[in-house]
């Protein structure tokens, strides 16, 4: 999988979303009828299935010439560098342009056969290509340390790598001989079916019902109005939601279990294969990230519980309600204030809130905009929620499912956020460093979140309009930091269910999913059995111990966006350079701390979540006024 993905806002309720009445007939549209404005142009990598299968083909001889290679990588400088080169070109043929191109026509129709198929073949060639590259880092490491050190001083063309050769020597006691590897890496394909089979079940299978929303009239349930119906000032309209949504989800609790257990059981071989601890050392030890650094995001939040306590009971006295329920959690503190935004203004909004950040990323975040590099509008059987991927060579593709709200607006400014990293990235780094690391990824998106959020706070002298931001900033950082930090939780308990020789049946996970959310939401909060089925909606676990990064690109955006909008110019381009700029060239820790934060400390995490608790002293000021 391409590392620059990112599954942004995708059914975890990381965005709020303004209300919106469907019309009765309302169903979504076909493809085919949106127009290309509204439509990415996947052309830019492949204008035809003729020329991806072409370059499929090419794969194969490039495949060939690395047999040459095999066996002799110590013998010189010239050879090293030169396979090393071959491997970037085989890398990014198929990890940025076959794969993604496949990959992404399937998420225009999760349904479409035809993009399935393909996708499955492109899936086969990353095998394929693993495989065959597989030789590479354990002769790499066979290479004694003072002859590789010499072969580095020799040859010119080795100096790009040299961040990639120095992280590979502290993995050296992980990487198996060149046929485990080979065998390893021949497992790809197979060991990614229960993702494959959760995204299809889920995607293409499975079918919401019909409810009613707020004049009474039937209205076709999605994955992306769900949030729409949860914001809902018609309580009914939100229970009914609430309970259809999760009701379709434990009709196939069984089979989601398993589809986890199976995830959850590969990632815990492939730890053990290479000698990890755990599965989570070994994901972390990817991105260099100290397990300590996601045990102390999941101990400072925990102790940090009482000002989300306060927001449900403000949120409960504020909404006038007996009992609070989890269906509530989304309804704004004031139902008066509605945010209609189309398209075309919310880009105008990002864009003016983004130029704090100087004109040349304007300037390319206009081309952004404006030249095919979104997919906008939701429709029928088009994956659900929001992502960036990048695709070097070409450029980055956002996928959106806009339906002209506040929240789909701020959606779009986290997603250029991905998007802009990924192009600063890959315009300024060779292929082997522009990778930039998953930790650092959600910070990108989430300074452009807070700056969005910053200039619509500057934009508003209404005190109803101040208190639905205020609310919003609220949603935000519970949404981010507490529940991804949640999530977070109920994943590493898993894992150690797992890790112990215990299966992860449906009984088990809902169980520890619901003790987790009694105890984030506190004592007020109404837990209600229908809430324990949605890990099972959360395509999120379905990518390894990567959710705990959203909280801590949160709690590092926090702190550059105050920086910027405190410091200005030099603050923005020692974000610009220092951060974007850099990709994945050196550690995130270290990346991070040249932009202005340490993410070694829980400092920042304190500071966000004493941010939360300030954001809840001031609305309850304005509220009691």
């Amino acid at each position: 999988m391409n590392k620059k993905i990112s599954l942004a806002c995708c059914l975890c309720g990381t965005m709020l979303f303004s209300p919106s009445t469907l019309a009765a007939n309302d169903t979504l549209p076909e493809r085919g009828q949106v127009s290309s404005a509204y439509k990415w142009h996947l052309e830019d990598i492949y204008n035809s299935e003729q020329a991806w299968q072409k370059d499929a083909e090419k794969l194969k001889d490039l495949l060939i010439k690395l047999a040459p290679y095999q066996g002799k990588l110590k013998e010189s400088p010239a050879k090293l560098s030169a396979c090393l080169k071959l491997q970037d070109e085989i890398n990014i043929l198929v990890g940025e342009k076959l794969y993604p191109y496949a990959r992404m026509r399937q998420d225009e129709n999760t349904a479409n056969n035809t993009y399935q198929a393909l996708t499955g073949k492109a899936q086969a060639l990353l095998s394929e290509a693993g495989a065959a590259t597989s030789f590479i880092e354990p002769e790499i490491l066979a290479i004694p340390e003072e002859r590789l050190a010499k072969f580095r001083q020799q040859e010119p063309a080795l100096l790009p790598y040299a961040y990639y050769l120095d992280t590979l020597k502290l993995r050296k006691v992980h990487i198996l001989s060149p046929q485990l590897e080979e065998m390893l890496s021949r497992t790809t394909d197979v060991a990614e079916a229960p993702a494959s089979i959760y995204n299809t079940l889920t995607g293409a299978d499975m079918t919401f019902p019909v409810i009613k929303d707020e004049e009474n009239s039937e209205v076709q349930l999605s994955a992306g109005r769900y949030i729409n119906f949860l914001r809902s000032q018609s309580r009914s309209v939100r229970m009914a939601a609430f309970e259809s949504y999760h009701n379709t989800y434990h009709q196939y609790r069984n089979t989601l279990a398993a589809t986890l257990n199976a995830y959850v059981k590969k990632n815990i071989f492939y730890a053990k294969a290479r000698n990890y601890p755990s599965a989570l050392a070994a994901s972390l030890e990817q991105n260099q990230i100290p397990v300590s650094v996601y045990d102390t995001l999941i101990t400072t939040v925990n102790n940090h519980l009482d000002p989300l306590h306060r927001y449900v009971n403000l949120k409960k006295k504020v909404l006038k309600l007996e009992n609070i329920h989890m269906y509530d959690l989304y309804v704004p503190l004031i139902g008066d204030v509605t945010f209609h935004i189309p398209y075309e203004q919310g880009m105008d909004m990002v864009k003016n809130a983004l130029t704090v950040l100087g004109p040349d990323y304007s300037a390319n975040l206009n081309k952004a905009l404006t030249s095919g590099w979104i997919d906008v509008q939701e429709t029928k059987n088009k994956r659900s929620g929001a992502y960036s991927w990048g695709v070097y060579g070409i450029h980055p593709f956002i996928l959106l499912n806009y339906n002209e709200n506040l929240g789909d607006a701020s959606t779009l400014a986290h997603e250029l956020g991905h998007t802009m990293h990924s192009f600063y990235s890959s315009t300024n780094q060779p292929y082997i460093n522009s990778q930039y690391s998953i930790f650092t990824a959600e910070t990108a998106s989430t300074t452009n979140e807070l700056l969005f959020q910053h200039y619509l706070m500057q934009q508003t002298t209404d005190k109803q309009q101040k208190i639905y931001l205020l609310n919003q900033a609220l949603e935000d950082l519970r949404a981010t930091l507490y529940r991804q930090t949640m999530f977070a939780e109920f994943e590493k308990a898993i894992y150690e269910k797992a890790e112990k020789g215990e299966t992860l049946t449906a009984d088990l996970l809902e169980r520890i999913y619901h003790e987790l959310n009694v105890k984030y939401f506190g004592p007020e909060m109404v837990v209600d059995k229908d809430i324990d089925i949605e890990w099972a909606r959360i395509p999120h676990f379905y990518g390894n111990f990567y959710v705990y990064q959203y909280a801590t690109g949160y709690s590092a955006a926090t702190a550059l966006s105050e920086q910027i909008l405190t410091q200005g110019k030099p603050a923005a381009d020692r974000y610009i350079n220092e951060f974007l700029k850099r990709g994945g060239s050196d550690t995130p820790i270290n990346i991070l701390t040249r932009a202005g934060v340490d993410m070694s400390s829980p400092q920042p995490i304190e500071i966000t979540l004493n941010k939360f608790s300030a954001i809840v002293d001031e609305l309850e000021k304005l509220l009691t006024k």
